[in-house]
């Protein structure tokens, strides 16, 4: 049975068609990503410019096209915060459903973080406690527990791009502007490290999502990351425009604009959950959706 998820985010429209396996993991059989770069066309009022919503219409548009050419079984068409947020995402979806006839769906930030929670500790099998950090664009998901579900699932405004929009809009940054950004985000994270730390500690730390993948392959291995490695390269990227960034290995082009925004981040909510260090999983956001619409179909 090949299933497909396609997860229209502020990058780029990703469509992933995989082979559901009974009893394994799902086999990846196509993957494609047709830009949107969003970053830049979202005006002051919260809404995604008229060259925008263009973007968002052409990368679905490629990306259906490449589903029906794979004649998939199923297809789970996910907006996340970008387009879920932007005060004019209803003509969004009637743009995208009129072109191509797919209807756009959203979930709220905290189900956004239970489905990765469930994904990442499928994968890992953490059966002791896991917390999951996920730093997307316009959004941060936290989510913590003990068992196939989490017991804490919180989604806070601190993505990446919004981040860099609202607190690093001139590069390279300047030392009080990261400031500004790091009390920003300690207060942010506050309530939930408090209700974090108040509980068990857990077997594993992982992050997801392309933020911490950048990050742990511009400090180490890629696979996992360390605080004080990261705590190290935040003046540097300050130091540096986005055309330098990219020169910096593991950091695609598109996202070097925000990668300050995403290291001062990651290591200010690393800091406030007393985390030394964390594991990079593959798995996140879209592999849990097709996870949970095979065992829908199974039923």
């Amino acid at each position: 049975m090949l299933l497909a998820v396609l997860d229209v985010g502020s990058n780029s429209a990703h469509l992933q068609i995989v082979q559901a396996r009974k009893g394994r993991p799902p086999l990846l059989v196509y993957r494609l990503k047709a830009p949107t770069l969003l970053a830049e066309e979202v005006t002051p009022e919260g809404a995604l410019s008229p060259g925008g919503v263009d973007k968002v219409v052409e990368a679905v548009a490629a990306t259906v096209e490449a589903f029906r050419a794979h004649e998939a079984t199923d297809l789970i068409p996910l907006a996340t915060a970008t387009i879920r947020d932007a005060t004019n995402n209803a003509e969004i979806r009637r743009r995208v459903r009129e072109a191509t006839g797919v209807e756009l769906r959203s979930l709220s930030g905290e189900d956004e973080a239970r489905v990765t929670f469930e994904a990442v500790r499928r994968l890992h099998a953490a059966t002791d406690g896991l917390w999951l950090l996920d730093i997307g664009g316009m959004s941060m998901e936290i989510a913590a527990g003990t068992g196939p579900e989490p017991d804490v699932a919180v989604s806070l405004p601190a993505g990446a791009g919004l981040l860099t929009r609202r607190y690093l809009p001139e590069h390279p940054a300047g030392r009080d502007a990261v400031e500004r950004l790091r009390r920003h985000v300690r207060a942010l994270v506050k309530p939930v490290a408090r209700e974090l730390l108040g509980g068990p500690h857990p077997q594993r730390v992982v992050g997801t999502s392309k933020t911490f993948k950048q990050l742990a392959r511009l400090t180490g291995d890629g696979e996992r990351l360390e605080r004080r490695a990261l705590r190290r390269w935040v003046p540097k990227l300050a130091a540096m425009d986005p055309r330098e960034r990219a020169q910096l290995p593991g950091v695609a082009a598109a996202r070097a604009r925000q990668l300050l925004a995403g290291a001062v981040t990651a290591v200010t909510v690393m800091e406030a959950l007393g985390v030394r260090s964390l594991d990079v999983c593959p798995w996140a956001l879209r592999e849990g959706l097709l996870l949970r619409r095979y065992a829908e179909l199974r039923r």
